[in-house]
């Protein structure tokens, strides 16, 4: 089953579909709020999918486009080809193809397409000699099903930091989740459980920046789908349970240069470059704006307050963990590199990884001066000594953060107008809706009190 239109890769998927005994394709692309979605089609259709396209409605789809300009087309990348590590009722295979949209009216790529807001970035990056290499560390909490099979906020298990069973009821979740995400390719590094109970973490291997933000969709579908198989609801969201530990997405970058880490120097403090210093510098510099993106919802700020792990001061350091930006220790070159503390896993990886590139790679562009390290536990300051130190904070809520992404003109411009329009118009009314909602926590306070 071949046509002189494909390329060598989707030929390749086409034996592998007919090897795997594939049944149905998932067409598989992401909305400007980080939402997964897919179109279904039987797995025969899969050559025309390479050679025209699938076509589908975007008026449907949150931040896209008019029901006047609805005709929009999916066009596979075939690099993203992976069976998926479940079957429904049925016993169906079913695989996963990641795919780009196009814009029917222009035939050009859809410039809402957050995938492609990564792309561009990634070629500024090129355009400056450099490859982005990113690790992402997405947390999330598993949580019981009740009778009906709704989600509840009771966790699976009373497991602490690095706990083992019996606290840790999850191992076993843990393990399927992990089979079945290096059945799709995935090189899981270690898992463990998280500080907060039923609180756990998989890490997986560093990759260039499209592939681990592609990756990063892909292992929340994994995740929900296997935690749903042992009755359980696993979540991304930030800050599920109030007053313990939030879940985060720490995200590790460096750049890479003709093969060799442009990051490291075996004579700078704590091994980095000048090139990273000013990266560094680059994200601080718009973290205000960085945090609408990398925190998109009104709970995302439930988890960015002191006390709980999460940074909150916008400084940097090497083992400091109260700082925005860490420098980990690293045993070989290849190896250096910066970790970003502030995103969460609800935020669009494609989104959030390109504003955290385009922030750093302005450092470099206009030689930005960073700041020196904060050694000291910022947390323990008290705003005098912030002061002294020249420490900013993040944006206190996502009113705050959408605010300061309309002022940064190189973070938005890093969205690109479309999305850039869209996400500030979704992300007011998100706050707005929240501004005038009554919470359960305000009833309880006044209703009989007042």
């Amino acid at each position: 089953m071949t046509s002189e239109n494909l390329s060598s890769e989707a030929e390749g998927v086409l034996d592998e579909i007919e090897e795997k005994d594939v049944d149905f394709l998932r067409l598989q692309f992401t909305d400007i709020l980080g939402t997964v979605k897919n179109v279904s089609i039987p797995a025969e259709q899969a050559e025309k999918a390479f050679t025209e396209g699938i076509y589908f409605d975007g008026s449907s789809i949150d931040g896209f486009v008019r029901i006047q300009e609805s005709d929009m087309r999916l066009e596979p990348d075939p690099t993203t080809f992976a069976v998926l590590p479940w079957r429904n009722s049925e016993k169906v295979t079913s695989a996963r193809l990641i795919c780009d949209v196009h814009d029917t009216t222009t035939d050009k790529p859809f410039t809402g397409d957050p995938r492609l807001v990564l792309q561009d970035a990634i070629d500024r990056a090129n355009d400056l000699g450099y490859q982005v290499n990113a690790a992402p560390e997405p947390e999330f909490f598993l949580f019981e099903e009740d009778e009906n099979g709704n989600a509840t906020t009771t966790t699976h298990d009373s497991g602490g930091y690095f706990d083992l069973a019996p606290k840790d009821l999850a191992q076993d979740v843990r393990g399927d989740i992990i089979y079945g995400l290096e059945e799709m390719g995935f090189e899981v590094e270690a898992s463990h459980h998280e500080v907060a109970e039923g609180q756990h973490e998989i890490n997986f291997t560093y990759d260039d920046a499209l592939s681990t933000a592609d990756n990063v969709g892909t292992f929340r579908s994994v995740v929900r789908a296997i935690a749903a198989e042992h009755d359980l609801h696993a979540t991304f969201m930030p800050k599920p349970i109030p007053r313990i530990n939030g879940s985060g997405m720490h995200t590790h970058l460096s750049l890479f240069q003709d093969g060799e880490n442009a990051f490291h120097d075996d004579d700078g403090e704590f091994n980095l470059s000048e090139t990273a210093r000013k990266f560094i510098a680059g994200i601080l510099e718009h973290a205000p704006a960085i945090t609408a993106v990398c925190n998109p919802t009104v709970n995302s700020y439930k988890r960015l307050v002191p006390g709980y792990e999460a940074p909150v001061y916008i400084a940097w350091s090497d083992v400091n963990r109260s700082a925005l930006i860490r420098k980990p220790a690293a045993r070989t070159p290849a190896a250096s590199r910066i970790e970003l503390r502030s995103p969460d896993p609800s935020c669009n990886p494609y989104l959030a990884f390109a504003v955290m590139i385009h922030a750093g790679l302005d450092g470099i562009e206009n030689d930005l001066d960073c700041p020196d390290p904060v050694r000291e536990n910022i947390y323990d300051f008290d705003e005098e000594k912030r002061e002294e130190y020249g420490i900013d904070t993040l944006p206190e809520n996502l009113g705050e953060a959408v605010d300061e992404l309309e002022k940064d003109e190189v973070i938005l411009d890093a969205l690109g107008p479309h999305v850039g329009e869209k996400f500030v118009e979704a992300k007011n009314q998100e706050f707005q809706e929240y501004l005038v909602d009554v919470s359960q926590w305000e009833i309880d306070r006044y209703l009989e009190k007042y």
